[in-house]
């Protein structure tokens, strides 16, 4: 296994509402996801080598700002960021406009306009992924499949909060 990886995600969701049945699947399947497979890894600084993975994220949204609080594997504390969650706001908005259009589809529609719907999600959320590792550039190291699985993961915080 690379030690570029996160080991173990977390969602403080404490302060949020609780997710709906859909939120709560959206959420479990990004997480199963990101553990089997993901890249993530911290860059060095001027004054400082980069940390050593694998890492432990906890993801939260704390004063209107995403917070990624990084950790080594055993729990040290390797960076934490914040991000406005504003550049955010149009693409999770956008994302949970087409899930909902999907989750509809798939309980009345036939294959081939749940395909068309199911097209334009995966199109939103690379849109989505590409936003986060911008937004990241410099901070973090992450390649676009778990840039996706991570822009699940603050679409369901944005959603609650």
């Amino acid at each position: 296994m690379s030690a570029a990886r996160l080991c173990h995600v977390e969602l403080d969701d404490s302060n949020l509402p609780p997710p709906t049945p859909e939120i709560e699947q959206e959420r479990k399947v990004a997480l199963f996801d990101l553990m089997e497979d993901n890249s993530f890894a911290l860059p060095g600084r001027e004054d400082r080598p980069a940390p050593d993975g694998p890492f432990r994220l906890t993801l939260s949204i704390r004063e209107r700002r995403l917070v990624f609080d990084v950790r080594t594997e055993n729990g040290d504390p390797a960076a934490e960021f914040h991000l406005s969650l504003s550049p955010f706001r149009q693409a999770v908005k956008d994302y949970w406009q087409i899930c909902e259009s999907y989750f509809d589809a798939v309980k009345r529609l036939p294959p081939s306009q749940i395909e068309a719907i199911d097209m334009a999600r995966r199109g939103i959320h690379n849109e989505g992924a590409r936003l986060l590792q911008e937004r990241l550039e410099g901070k973090a190291d992450l390649d676009i499949d778990t840039a996706r699985r991570l822009f699940t993961l603050v679409c369901v915080l944005h959603y609650g909060g």
